[in-house]
C-alpha cells in the first residue's frame, strides 16, 4: 500500500492505519529497534510504541518520507529504551556502536551545544552528500540503523574483515572532515 493511503487512513482516524503501518514497516522498525537492544521483546516493545506515537503525530503532522519518519521514532524510542535499561548494564549493542563513532565525533560540553549540534548535523549531512552511495548506504545502515558488520558482509558479499576495514576509512574521513570544520576531540 502506498505511504499517501496509509497516511490518508492515519488522518481519518481509520485504525486500519496501523495494520497498514505494521504490513508494511513492521519488519524494518523491528530491525533496527532489534539492532539497538538486542533484545525480541523490547525490540517489540519500541514498534508498538512507534506505531502509537505515530497515531498520536498524524494528525497534524504529515511526513514526506513516512518510511524514514518511521525509522527515525523507531530508533529514538529504542535509544531511550536501552539508556534505560543501559543504567542497568542490560545491552552491549550499542555500546559498541557508540564506541565506533566516539572517536569522530566530539562530545557536547559548552553552553551553545544546541547551535554546534545544529552544524555537526550540517557538517556529517555534507560529508554523507560527498560519500559514494554505496559508502553513504554503508555507513548508514551500521550506524543509523545499527546493524551489524556480519550482517552487512554476508548482504554485500565481501568478508568481514574487509568491511570493517572500510567502515574504519569511513570513521576516519568522517574525523578528518570534523577536524577541518573545526571539530576536534
Amino acid at each position: 500500500m502506498e505511504d499517501t493511503y496509509i497516511l490518508e487512513l492515519y488522518f481519518q482516524r481509520d485504525e486500519a492505519a496501523i495494520s497498514e503501518t505494521a504490513l508494511k514497516y513492521g519488519a524494518f522498525c523491528h530491525k533496527i529497534a532489534r539492532n539497538i537492544l538486542s533484545a525480541d521483546a523490547d525490540a517489540e516493545e519500541c514498534v508498538n510504541d512507534t506505531y502509537l506515537q505515530a497515531w498520536n503525530a498524524i494528525p497534524p503532522q504529515r511526513p514526506d518520507r513516512f518510511g524514514a519518519w518511521l525509522g527515525r521514532v523507531v530508533r529514538n524510542i529504542a535509544i531511550n529504551l536501552w539508556n534505560k535499561n543501559h543504567r542497568q548494564k542490560r545491552y552491549h549493542g550499542m555500546t559498541q556502536l557508540l564506541g565506533e563513532l566516539e572517536d569522530c565525533i566530539p562530545s557536547p560540553r559548552t553552553v551553545e551545544h544546541e547551535i554546534e549540534e545544529k552544524e555537526l548535523t550540517e557538517i556529517i549531512n555534507r560529508w554523507l552528500d560527498d560519500l559514494s552511495q554505496t559508502d553513504r548506504v554503508l555507513f548508514m545502515r551500521r550506524y543509523w540503523n545499527g546493524e551489524t558488520i556480519k550482517e552487512l558482509a554476508k548482504e554485500w558479499g565481501v568478508t568481514r574483515g574487509k568491511l570493517a576495514k572500510q567502515m574504519y576509512q569511513l570513521r576516519l574521513k568522517l574525523k578528518f572532515r570534523l577536524e577541518q570544520e573545526g571539530y576536534t576531540l
